[in-house]
């Protein structure tokens, strides 16, 4: 089966500054932890999942999950937790997901996987395509090689941050879902009352 070449990566380590510091995966969302609803949708697609998270270490590991924190300082943002996931992903393929996106496609992992392999790709991630047919980059929803890793180490000790330009330095495609609810995510608590409105 696919599933057993991607390992999925939780990425629940930011700082959540625009819900005022609130660890956005243990959120309530329709009653249950936002990082419930994440690894439910992710957990058929995959072999096994990670949780980066950089706070609430024991509450994230109560899921059973190994629970891995960035080795950058300062909450560097995504590129760190895809670090150290690759450094611990022992599958062919990295799937990243935030924590905050609960209802993530169900066929993320197969599409994106298909593409890669198609295409002989290094990183494929995902893009929203909206009822105007403006098409938004989602690059957090990330599926890489697991040989990635070097490169995006030497790319951090540059002091870049910036998705984007990280992937202009490796072979990266995009796939594009016509589903927008399924990237929403909570960054306000606006936002959150706006995605509780929607059926998963």
């Amino acid at each position: 089966m696919s599933s057993q070449k991607i390992t999925g990566l939780i990425l629940a380590g930011g700082r959540a500054q625009r819900m005022g510091g609130i660890d956005k995966g243990l959120i309530p969302f329709h009653d249950k932890p936002l990082i419930e609803s994440a690894i439910e949708r992710l957990k058929p697609q995959v072999d096994t999942i990670l949780i980066n998270a950089n706070r609430n270490i024991t509450k994230y590991a109560h899921y059973g999950y190994p629970v891995i924190m960035d080795e950058t300082p300062d909450f560097s943002g995504p590129l760190a937790g895809f670090s150290i996931g690759l450094k611990h992903c022992a599958t062919p393929y990295l799937l990243t997901s935030p924590c905050d996106s609960p209802l993530l496609p169900l066929d993320l992992a197969q599409r994106m996987l298909t593409k890669l392999e198609a295409e002989n790709l290094d990183l494929v991630y995902a893009s929203s395509e909206e009822a105007n047919g403006k098409v938004w980059a989602q690059p957090v929803f990330c599926l890489m090689r697991n040989t990635l890793q070097h490169l995006l180490n030497n790319f951090l000790s540059k002091g870049d941050l910036k998705i984007d330009h990280w992937f202009k330095e490796v072979r990266s495609g995009t796939v594009v879902f016509n589903a927008p609810h399924a990237f929403a995510n909570v960054n306000t608590p606006q936002e959150l009352d706006a995605l509780e409105k929607i059926s998963p």
